[in-house]
């Protein structure tokens, strides 16, 4: 019963981090903006956490929706020079490390409207993205919170 609560706590905490990084990468896309040159990033957010999850053992049942949550990441190219190596694994490099510490596999974005300047962030899509995951942040957040408040209850009795 410990180890059920542990894995699904910890792989909630996984999902907290990896959300957090995506904000962290989707704020500098919005920043960059203006800046010629720059290139759009962002990484499979589903695809990070099934991997993130997979060294610690820790899927849970019913995170099928959490995993298939990345709904942004449709247009992207390996940002890998080793092209045939990351089409092998979806467009994506391997995790170094475990856990929270994991860094996901960075992809560029490929721009729908190329601009002048080959700066290939999209606001509107960045916004978007933003505010999604934003959103399913606090969704986990939330959803934690209730976990917790449930355990707690448990063990008062109440």
């Amino acid at each position: 019963m410990l180890d059920r609560i542990t894995s699904t706590l910890q792989f909630d905490g996984e999902a907290l981090a990896l959300r957090a990084q995506r904000q962290q990468v989707l704020a500098s896309n919005i920043a960059n903006a203006d800046t010629p040159n720059y290139q759009a990033r962002d990484f499979d957010f589903g695809q990070a956490l099934a991997r993130a999850s997979a060294h610690v053992g820790v899927v849970p049942a019913g995170a099928g929706t959490v995993l298939s949550s990345s709904g942004a990441v449709h247009s992207v190219t390996p940002a890998s020079s080793d092209a045939g190596d990351a089409q092998s694994r979806k467009g994506f490099l391997p995790i170094a490390g475990t856990g929270a510490s994991a860094q996901p596999a960075m992809l560029w974005r490929t721009p729908q409207q190329p601009s002048i300047d080959r700066n290939t962030v999209d606001l509107d899509r960045e916004r978007a993205n933003f505010a999604d995951n934003s959103l399913r942040y606090e969704a986990t957040l939330r959803f934690v919170n209730g976990k917790v408040r449930n355990m707690l209850s448990a063990i008062r009795g109440d």
